[in-house]
């Protein structure tokens, strides 16, 4: 009897502990499936910690997407499945929709069109406060309408010769309207020849051009009968080595007139940033953009322009009206800054050919300015002038210590841009060759660059990993969007990176044909990654996100921002954000925006109130991850 309690109580025992152990394993794998994910004592979480931080704080910081099981098991390319990761997201089941559109099988839906939108009858959203995850934050009304007489707006360059941005209260509250007659621009690549005049209705600069012949109205149209075909190819046999479309892949155009020189280079693989300053009643960059053509304003007077060192392939001017020689050549040595060690200036004036006394001094002096930095004249013939910059510091190091321009002190960082002053000396090269030895196109869009290893960032080792996950990734999730939201159809032709990271989603949509240029913004508040995508063969600019960007009005058709409104929110309003947004957006443009769960309600009530038609989806990653995807389209405005 004694031998048989104790069996049935050891039965007892063990069915109550299998039983506890069961319960626990039903417990771990319904709320908690990803607790692994989570240890950080686990070794697949160790090796994996710093690589996905750095890359999560690229694409999309602060977030934890949740991905399914299945995915956990299969899918190794997606860069954020590691990263440490919350509880998801519990979500409200079985609500009864009250409200919706009644489809033929009489299934209620809330994915709609909505048609065009008028401003005047936007939803009015009441004005209160709510306490959110220990912030609190005003509910946006509807935005009125900015006066007519702000259809060509840029805040921070508004009636200024240097940039200066309206602070508190004086920024930007409206929607800036466009102009009377306005019209979805013409779809490219026809608009490289033809845009409506009604878009830009400015004629000042037909007469300052008649000449050129660049530039010509033809009753509701403005048209540019001239190519460069000629010019080019002068250019190409002055200088074989300078390769367009091989070597010689990113070139800035200062004082760009109508971009004629870029528009032409693009059917040569070459990709041209036009920049001029903001000029009243001729809004050269506003015509260059209309085109579908790579441009922005910039004033080049006493701040370095926002690009990186050794950021282009060739800088060229031709007219560009800049004196060179003032100030002891300041502006020529900001080109030094950001002409690649190897790169090319072009210089196209009448001082270089002319026998005139007063513009054979100006030649003298150019031709002397350039020596002392190092420049060689490779090739002077006609009104065209050729140098190159060297590879190395060697020039540099043996000149005269007395000589003039001095270098600069080396702890001054050439890639240091926002808001600081030109300097009247030489920045030294790197010493290892980096910024000079980079592959030829396409080659550069998938080889990272050795300026990769200098991005200040946690990670050091697995810089080219975070690269080429970036890249993978986005090509991922861009040709969901091609399929799904049908991006062939869209006429995509301008499009902005709000974050750009290392440019992988510029190099996906390279890889998909979306016959596009990507302007990659780099924000101030995170990781300098401009000199990479430089030498990816892209262009970009860096930007504080609180400041209103330099460009016009109705510039881009797609506009993207993934993890940008995480970071920004501590910084500034985010509706201060989203209204430079619809400045920059065409109308009949789209806007995705991807980012954390908790801000999406925010972020959708302000498009809202702006007349945007939005739609929230679930990301690839499914309903538990802790980020969405906020598909917006401006609608035409009635002006």
């Amino acid at each position: 009897m004694k031998q048989s309690s104790s069996m049935l109580t050891r039965i007892c025992a063990f069915i109550i502990i299998f039983f506890t152990f069961l319960l626990y394993l039903v417990k771990h794998y319904t709320d908690g499936y990803l607790s692994f994910f989570q240890n950080p004592q686990s070794s697949q979480y160790t090796t994996l910690h710093n690589n996905n931080n750095n890359l999560s704080s690229i694409l999309l910081p602060s977030l934890a997407p949740s991905p399914s099981p299945s995915a956990l098991h299969t899918d190794h390319t997606n860069p954020l499945l590691f990263d440490p990761l919350p509880p998801p997201v519990q979500r409200t089941r079985g609500v009864i929709k009250l409200f919706g559109v009644v489809d033929d099988n009489g299934i209620m839906m809330d994915d709609f069109e909505v048609g065009e939108f008028d401003p005047h009858f936007v939803e009015e959203i009441s004005t209160e406060e709510l306490n959110k995850e220990r912030s609190t934050r005003i509910r946006v009304r509807k935005f009125s309408m900015c006066p007519m007489t702000m259809a060509d707006y840029i805040p921070c360059l508004d009636n200024v010769k240097e940039r200066h941005c309206p602070k508190g209260g004086e920024k930007l509250n409206c929607l800036v309207p466009a102009p009377k007659g306005y019209r979805p621009p013409i779809p490219w690549p026809k608009s490289r020849s033809e845009v409506w005049f009604a878009n830009v209705p400015h004629t000042r600069l037909v007469d300052d051009k008649r000449g050129q012949n660049l530039i010509t109205r033809d009753k509701n149209k403005f048209r540019f009968p001239r190519g460069v075909e000629k010019y080019v190819n002068q250019i190409s046999k002055m200088v074989p080595g300078i390769q367009f479309g091989v070597h010689t892949r990113v070139v800035l155009d200062i004082g760009c007139g109508v971009a004629s020189f870029g528009a032409f280079l693009l059917s040569r693989n070459v990709t041209t940033l036009s920049i001029a300053p903001q000029v009243d009643q001729e809004n050269q960059v506003q015509f260059a953009l209309e085109r579908g053509l790579p441009a922005m304003v910039a004033t080049f007077t006493t701040r370095r322009l926002l690009y990186p060192s050794q950021a282009f392939d060739l800088i060229h001017c031709s007219r560009c009206m800049i004196d060179w020689i003032r100030d002891g050549g300041i502006l020529l040595l900001e080109v030094n800054r950001m002409l690649r060690g190897g790169g090319y200036f072009a210089w196209a004036t009448q001082p270089v050919h002319k026998h005139e006394k007063a513009l054979q001094e100006q030649w003298k002096e150019m031709e002397d300015l350039a020596g002392r930095l190092c420049w060689e004249l490779v090739a002077k013939e006609g009104y065209i002038a050729m140098w190159r910059k060297p590879l190395d510091n060697t020039c540099y190091n043996n000149r005269d210590t007395a000589f003039r321009p001095l270098l600069c002190d080396p702890d001054d960082d050439p890639d240091k841009v926002w808001y600081v002053d030109l300097k009247l000396c030489i920045n030294h090269l790197p010493e290892n060759g980096y910024g000079a030895n980079i592959s030829p196109w396409p080659l550069r869009i998938y080889n990272p660059p050795d300026r990769l290893q200098s991005i200040q960032m946690d990670a050091y080792k697995s810089k080219k990993e975070l690269f080429k996950a970036e890249y993978k990734y986005w090509l991922d999730v861009l040709a969901r969007y091609i399929r799904a939201f049908h991006w062939k159809k869209l006429k995509i032709r301008n499009v902005m990176d709000m974050r750009a990271g290392f440019g992988g989603f510029a190099a996906a949509l390279v890889d998909l044909q979306i016959d596009c240029w990507v302007m990659n913004v780099v924000p101030v508040s995170g990781p300098n990654t401009l000199p990479v995508i430089f030498d990816r063969g892209f262009i970009g600019v860096m930007h504080d996100w609180c400041e209103p960007f330099d460009t016009y009005p109705r510039t881009y058709d797609l506009v993207h921002a993934a993890g940008l409104f995480t970071i920004e929110r501590e910084r500034c309003k985010i509706s201060s954000i989203m209204l430079e947004m619809d400045r920059i957006l065409r109308p009949g443009g789209h806007a995705y925006i991807r980012d954390s769960l908790y801000i999406m309600d925010e972020l959708q009530e302000i498009a809202t109130a702006m007349g945007w038609q939005t739609r929230l989806r679930d990301t690839a990653e499914g309903p538990h991850a802790s980020y969405r995807d906020l598909i917006c389209e401006k609608r035409l405005l009635h002006t």
